[in-house]
């Protein structure tokens, strides 16, 4: 069986250690947790890895976020993947910093990669994974404070929780969202 694990950030070291990268930095812990290596291709760096006899093909989009669903919808169909195999890494305000939720469907809740991907694909159908960046901003500066780096303060709170997401991937592809949603998301 094949999945796509589509993490979202942007591309450039001035975005490297930024809140809106959290999916980046989810991918490249779970690539080196299953010791793979990315590689440029079309509209996304790419690695693919194997957990459990399924395939993962994990992109980190080319295409800047608020166009991630190009990339999205290319390697879908590139890989023949079906959409219910797709889950989105991406981060999220509404959650408390170093959250982790995991998601079959919903609105992109403002988020500019996810409402791309609505849009590109024609449904809202499609699992994510919410990595929570907390709203500590003052009005107004959302922007701001998504493209912002972090702190040393939140690095240490975060850095605990990439690989419990990795694991939350690991477990969305071997026993699927619904199982991997009552046992991760209550903690």
């Amino acid at each position: 069986m094949k999945y796509l694990i589509a993490c979202l950030g942007n591309i450039g070291a001035e975005y490297a250690n930024t809140r809106h990268n959290i999916g980046f930095m989810v991918g490249d812990a779970l690539c080196a947790d299953l010791s793979g290596r990315f590689e440029t291709a079309r509209l996304a760096q790419t690695t693919l890895l194997r957990y459990k006899s399924r395939q993962l093909i994990v992109i980190k989009p080319t295409t800047y976020m608020n166009l991630s669903g190009k990339a999205v919808q290319y390697w879908l169909r590139q890989e023949n993947i079906p959409q219910e195999n797709l889950l989105v890494v991406v981060d999220d305000l509404a959650l408390p910093l170093a959250t982790l939720r995991m998601k079959t469907k919903g609105s992109d809740a403002g988020h500019n990669g996810l409402e791309n991907i609505i849009q590109t694909l024609g449904t809202n159908e499609f699992a994510r994974l919410r990595f929570g960046i907390g709203n500590d901003f003052p009005r107004g500066k959302q922007v701001d404070f998504v493209l912002g780096e972090w702190s040393k303060q939140e690095m240490l709170i975060l850095e605990p929780k990439i690989p419990i997401a990795v694991e939350m991937i690991k477990s969305f592809v071997s026993v699927g969202a619904e199982r991997t949603m009552n046992f991760f998301n209550n903690k």
